[in-house]
């Protein structure tokens, strides 16, 4: 095979090594734990961790969002984000899980990120917040590094839609057109 021959092939093979997840459209998301931090708690005004698992996904019509611990990471898909909080989904038929990956932080930022997530708990006592000290998730999906990635999840817990990635303006509305069919509206 020629040089060119060998360099048109990959670049045509770039974009699919750009989304290196192993995230399946029909399929649960690949299996993993968290025990270290894990999901946080707020009862009584008290913060507390308590181990969390991706068996715990199903239930619901969710988006999981999957983060690196820093500001660049959070701002790549908070147009999503904020159209979720304008959709003003039921609390009952749908839940936004966010995992932060602090393994993936700024190094001493770590206190900061907590402190950040905290805020949000008690903004949205809803949501779900999960924080992954070792970046377990990350390994387990396969995920870009500082990035975020968005999966939108059926009921049962069956993955209808995924990027890892800023999603594009055309992107956020499928997810939330996705959304709204998922939920029957």
């Amino acid at each position: 095979m020629t040089l060119s021959k060998l360099m048109a092939i990959s670049c045509l093979l770039l974009p699919l090594m750009a989304s290196a997840h192993n995230l399946k459209t029909g399929e649960r998301v690949p299996a993993v734990g968290i025990a270290d931090r894990g999901e946080l708690i707020l009862n009584n005004d008290e913060f507390s961790y308590k181990n969390w698992n991706s068996s715990q996904l199903a239930g619901k019509v969710r988006v999981v969002q999957h983060i690196a611990g820093r500001t660049s990471a959070k701002e790549k898909n908070a147009t999503l984000i904020e159209a979720i909080k304008a959709a003003k989904f039921p609390h009952d038929k749908y839940q936004t899980t966010t995992i932060v990956n602090t393994d993936d932080a700024i190094p001493g930022s770590g206190m900061f990120v907590r402190s950040s997530l905290e805020s949000n708990k008690k903004l949205y006592p809803w949501s779900q917040f999960i924080v992954d000290s070792n970046g377990v998730v990350k390994s387990a999906w396969q995920l870009e590094e500082e990035s975020s990635a968005i999966i939108v999840l059926d009921k049962n817990g069956r993955i209808e839609w995924a990027k890892d990635g800023a999603l594009t303006q055309e992107e956020v509305q499928q997810v939330i057109a996705l959304l709204h069919k998922l939920l029957g509206q």
